[in-house]
């Protein structure tokens, strides 16, 4: 009796974790490195935005509202006039006279994220920014688990601190590379901005995951498009006047704001099938690489010193990528218990443990009578999770 109730109690550990029959192939199938593959492209495409702003920089280009403006400018020419083609309740006359006040927050949350996150830079280090840049991650979990009803395991909260640890070790080696760059004229300011834009991009992020899930990718970019290029165009009517004014163009910094404007635009139009696939929080924790491919970059453009560490932060970061993905995150319905989700596995696990051997191997044989055999445990394996 004690090794029945030992395995029960197994079990409804294993059920809670969401650890159900973790094996290699239930782990790596094509879906988790199709969204492997789809995460480090969107990575890519913000190393490349990195890349560019760095050339501006120095030629000492600082319009970071002008760079937002021209990818909203991009995506209001491609997905609003989209929405304008449409008939019925999918036109963009119908959305603005329905819900053009919740895509006006969104607009204004991820039109702030990009600004705050760039001024910081004139306050604060870069390594303050990278630690505190992923406050977006555990930000995005609490309005996940409040407004979209996502309900994560142990194993997911695990898979975040793994993240983090290889976010830590890519920080320790920018320090002992003596890559601590950035002022110091204010840190307690410029880390205040920083985490107001880890929480703004959090909530862009959980309208955008609500958007595409529930509505369309086009509209939620149609309408990113239009209320993001007014109020950009607003902010740099008003902020930057004059530092557009005072850019000499040349072919090079015409190339290098193109190359931003594409990149952004490439994001904006990727990530959205991408957290469709899986959720904000999974593309926000495959977006820590960014960094490490900036580094990457900067080894040959910039001539940054090389170090061990980065390599391993890289691999940490992928495994509790992959932890992460592992496991599928379910969503709360109306009405059950949602302290206790895994109610119903729980109680089938329950009942086949502690019946025994033999109670286990019953179905079984009843069912070989009959010409076929089916296995009686009612505990879902990932692969059903996931269809």
């Amino acid at each position: 009796m004690e090794g029945h109730e030992d395995e029960r109690m197994c079990g409804k550990w294993r059920v809670a974790c969401g650890l159900y029959n973790y094996n290699l192939r239930d782990v790596f199938t094509w879906r988790l490195l199709k969204t492997l593959l789809m995460g480090q492209v969107c990575s890519l495409l913000i190393c490349g935005t990195a890349v560019s702003c760095q050339y501006l920089a120095d030629a000492k280009v600082e319009t970071p509202m002008l760079q937002s403006f021209l990818n909203y400018a991009m995506l209001l020419l491609v997905y609003t006039t989209i929405l304008c083609t449409r008939k019925g309740d999918r036109n963009i006359l119908h959305i603005l006279k329905t819900k053009w006040w919740k895509y006006l927050l969104m607009g204004v949350a991820d039109v702030e994220a990009n600004y705050t996150v760039v001024k910081a830079y004139q306050y604060t280090t870069l390594t303050s920014i990278q630690l505190l840049d992923c406050f977006v991650i555990p930000v995005l979990m609490v309005l996940s688990w409040f407004f979209l009803k996502t309900r994560f395991r142990l194993v997911h909260f695990v898979s975040v601190g793994v993240c983090l640890l290889g976010v830590g070790a890519m920080v320790g080696a920018d320090i002992l590379a003596g890559r601590d760059q950035g002022s110091t004229s204010s840190v307690v300011l410029g880390d205040g901005l920083v985490l107001l834009s880890a929480v703004l991009y959090a909530i862009s992020n959980v309208c955008q995951e609500q958007t595409v899930k529930n509505l369309s990718r086009i509209e939620f970019l149609g309408m990113m498009g239009l209320f993001g290029t007014l109020i950009s165009g607003v902010q740099l009517a008003v902020l930057e006047t004059h530092a557009v004014a005072a850019i000499k163009w040349d072919f090079h910094t015409s190339l290098w704001f193109a190359v931003y404007a594409l990149c952004m635009y490439s994001l904006y139009s990727f990530m959205p099938v991408v957290v469709k696939m899986t959720s904000a929080t999974a593309v926000n924790l495959s977006l820590l690489t960014a960094d490490l491919f900036s580094l990457f970059c900067g080894l040959f453009l910039f001539h940054y010193s090389f170090s061990t560490l980065y390599i391993i932060s890289f691999v940490v970061i992928m495994v509790g990528f992959v932890m992460f993905n592992a496991i599928p995150t379910y969503t709360a319905l109306p009405g059950s218990n949602e302290e206790n989700p895994p109610e119903e596995e729980e109680s089938s696990s329950d009942r086949l443990l502690s019946a025994g051997p033999e109670a286990q191997r019953e179905p079984e044989r009843r069912d070989t009578k009959r010409g076929e055999t089916q296995r009686p445990s009612e505990t879902p394996t990932l692969e059903t999770l996931c269809e």
